[in-house]
């Protein structure tokens, strides 16, 4: 048994593809060559928000084709790359220079370049090279599932020919990434500093866009335009979504590349059955789960998520309500008297308009902390509330001094933005706030800020 097929059977077990062949695992492979040698890249374009060049050289291949083909006579599949590549690279040259040039948007010059380049490309099609055989689905969504079907030999094994210009092509790419690692990131985040640090910046975004157009070429007769696409943007974007290491980024995004690549072959082959079809486009199917994991790294990404994010939200929120009632306890007991507080809907009028659940919430989180105490219908600060919201009205006064002496506010302007700084600030801001105020006894409005010793 070969190692294909074992892995077949690995792929088999449980039952779960009982349809499984070798000719499968060899459009996985090379589904997987193609997405992670596109996610690659694709790191760096999306960082450079380039993200969308692959789609301009997908289409602006074309009259590379058709030329490469008028040149020759012949539609051999060297010509035909050789051809398709020089105008992808050309498609980077002309955006680049039109951007740079016309002083035009790079989204702008990218849509003029690519769809005038297209539109030559159908011209020389239909009027001298008619006998070109192009085939509009297989230039959408490729022909992946014939791939095992065209070998060549490798030694003892007969190895599909996509599988083997896509293992080169993805040999060079690592290679490159890991050769100029430096000077694509610095490149990548801020050219401006790659050139003051001697790194051509222009030399590496054509050595990149070079790499592009091969990589988009060398996949486009497999898997089509779409998956290039998917693959260029997608599994980047999402790792981008999930880290902001770059060495972690390609990492993941390579790793995702793969996933949709093995996924979309396994749905395309079982889903469809779900509603009495027989299969469906495999690299359709690999670009719809990328674009699957991309909207589940999108709401449960853990730092940049939308869950994520609206937690976060939620705990600043309620944080700061916490913080507002203490200092508002403080204050009532300066004005009033620890005997004289008011009762809880007084408070809830008075906390700058809190809603009532967050209101709740926040009290109920300052009990559970044993910062405040309730008898009967009256709320108490304890001493460990006391010291914590003396820190904060102490913050909230330094903040008022510090904007009334070197801001020159008036003083009935100071106390939104100190209320609004007193959440942000710490213990050594604190301490510079008083050193820069020289820790005043009184704030600008005559009210004692509370001393660092009493707290």
């Amino acid at each position: 048994m070969s190692v294909v097929q074992s892995l077949a059977g690995l792929l088999s077990l449980g039952g779960l593809f009982e349809i499984w062949t070798e000719l499968d695992t060899w459009i996985v492979v090379t589904g997987i060559l193609s997405s992670v040698s596109c996610a690659l890249l694709g790191n760096f374009m999306v960082l450079r928000r380039l993200s969308m060049m692959g789609d301009a050289i997908s289409h602006a291949v074309l009259p590379g084709l058709a030329i490469a083909f008028l040149v020759t006579g012949s539609r051999d599949s060297v010509t035909m790359f050789i051809g398709a590549a020089i105008v992808g690279v050309l498609t980077a040259v002309f955006t680049q220079s039109i951007h740079s040039l016309g002083k035009v948007d790079e989204g702008a010059s990218m849509g003029v370049v690519f769809t005038t380049l297209f539109a030559i490309g159908l011209v020389l099609i239909v009027r001298a090279a008619d006998s070109v055989d192009l085939d509009p689905g297989c230039v959408l969504y490729g022909a992946i599932e014939l791939v095992p079907l065209e070998v060549v030999e490798v030694g003892s094994w007969l190895v599909p020919r996509a599988v083997v210009t896509l293992t080169v092509v993805l040999a060079i790419n690592v290679g490159f990434i890991a050769l100029f690692f430096k000077e694509l990131r610095i490149s990548a985040f801020d050219p401006a500093t790659a050139t003051t640090m001697g790194i051509n910046a222009q030399v590496m975004h054509y050595l990149l866009m070079t790499l592009v157009a091969v990589t988009t070429v060398a996949s486009f007769e497999s898997v089509g335009s779409i998956l290039v696409i998917a693959m260029l943007i997608v599994p980047a974007a999402s790792a981008h979504l999930l880290t902001d290491r770059l060495l972690t980024m390609i990492i993941v995004s390579a790793v995702i590349a793969a996933v949709a690549a093995a996924g979309g072959h396994a749905a395309a082959i079982t889903v469809p059955g779900i509603w009495g079809y027989a299969d469906t486009s495999t690299a359709g199917m690999m670009a719809v789960v990328s674009g699957v994991i991309f909207f589940f790294t999108v709401f449960l990404a853990p730092r940049h998520g939308i869950v994520m994010k609206g937690v976060n939200q939620a705990r600043l929120a309620l944080r700061i309500v916490r913080e507002d009632i203490l200092a508002l306890l403080y204050r009532l007991d300066e004005t009033e008297g620890h005997e004289s507080l008011p009762p809880v809907s007084r408070l809830l009028r008075e906390c700058n308009g809190t809603g009532r659940l967050l209101y709740t919430m926040g009290m109920a989180a300052l009990r559970m902390e044993g910062k405040v105490q309730r008898h009967g219908n009256v709320y108490h600060l304890t001493d460990i509330g006391t010291k914590k919201a003396g820190s904060l009205i102490r913050t909230h006064r330094l903040w008022e001094s510090y904007l009334h002496k070197y801001s020159n506010l008036q003083v009935d302007h100071l106390h939104f933005s100190a209320e609004r700084l007193e959440h942000v600030t710490g213990t050594r801001m604190q301490q510079a706030l008083a050193a820069k105020t020289e820790s005043p006894p009184t704030d600008p409005h005559g009210k004692a800020i509370p001393g660092d010793a009493e707290l």
